[in-house]
């Protein structure tokens, strides 16, 4: 049985399984920030998911199932993801950082397969697992070890999540705050660092303690700079969705409860998908590598 969005976002011990989860992502980040930035904004987490969907659905033997520049830059516009410069730019930077390597062609020397390599692969795993031991942590289920125990379990899972995600409504169209951070270089890390500082006992409250004092130094850590932080953090304001105890850069920032629950229900949305693809794709009759994307309009 697979948990439900609602039973998800009800759940008593989602605050502190959220915290934990975005705790992991800290630490995923901090091995390989570059590698992270590759998912840590909207648009740039919606494309790397395609690229990996498109990866793992290859067929060896069919030319026309692998991954190339061609059918990534499709896909991409196929589901208005992103401009076709802008996909070309994101596979330029990722093969200049060797997290994706281009392969020998097999049928036209024009054309040369893509694939991720392993280093890029590993914060991959580290995300998926991370989300399974939140879903068994609500429902004290085994999902992690079956994860774990199956070496096709991130190809048959992943490409299922690509395709909940881009055909998610509350993904593609987050509210207010979380939009607003979602469109900002290592966005989605900004979030994760402030909901990691956030006690759970504290989440009745209207200001919402985050543990975090200085910009600049949330701004180094994040390999941001501090001035387009600043300036995002300000809007954020605006909103009232973050402020200062105090005096700002020199007190504790506090997050809204309404940010909060952006953030809450934005998780839960993510891992009801996650859920769902876990149960497709690792049962009896789940998707296999050989399985065109619904979702992704690959034909």
């Amino acid at each position: 049985m697979t948990l439900t969005l609602e039973e998800i976002a009800d759940h008593p011990a989602l605050h502190r399984c959220v915290r934990a989860q975005a705790q992991a992502m800290n630490r995923i980040y901090e091995t390989n920030p570059r590698l992270s930035s590759a998912f840590a904004s909207q648009q740039r987490w919606l494309m790397a998911h395609i690229g990996l969907s498109l990866h793992f659905r290859r067929e060896s033997d069919d030319y026309r199932k692998e991954l190339t520049a061609a059918r990534f830059i499709d896909v991409i516009r196929q589901n208005a993801v992103a401009s076709r410069n802008t996909a070309d730019a994101f596979l330029k930077e990722m093969l200049h950082y060797n997290f994706i390597e281009l392969l020998p062609s097999t049928h036209d020397g024009r054309i040369r397969p893509l694939r991720p390599t392993a280093p890029a692969m590993e914060p991959v795993y580290g995300w998926m697992l991370a989300h399974l031991h939140t879903l068994d942590s609500l429902d004290g289920a085994n999902r992690v070890t079956t994860f774990m125990a199956r070496s096709d379990a991130l190809a048959r899972i992943q490409p299922l999540v690509a395709d909940g995600l881009l055909s998610s409504n509350p993904v593609r169209e987050p509210k207010r705050t979380f939009s607003l951070f979602t469109w900002l270089n290592n966005g989605g890390v900004v979030m994760d660092w402030l909901i990691s500082g956030v006690d759970p006992d504290h989440a009745g409250l209207d200001r919402i303690p985050t543990g975090i004092v200085s910009i600049g130094d949330f701004a180094n850590w994040l390999k941001l700079s501090r001035t387009h932080l600043a300036r995002k953090l300000r809007d954020a304001e605006e909103l009232g969705s973050v402020g200062w105890l105090g005096q700002r850069g020199q007190s504790v920032m506090w997050i809204s409860s309404d940010f909060y629950r952006e953030y809450l229900t934005a998780q839960a949305v993510k891992l009801a998908i996650i859920d769902d693809a876990f149960a497709g794709g690792l049962s009896a009759t789940g998707t296999s590598r050989a399985t065109d994307a619904q979702g992704l309009s690959v034909s």
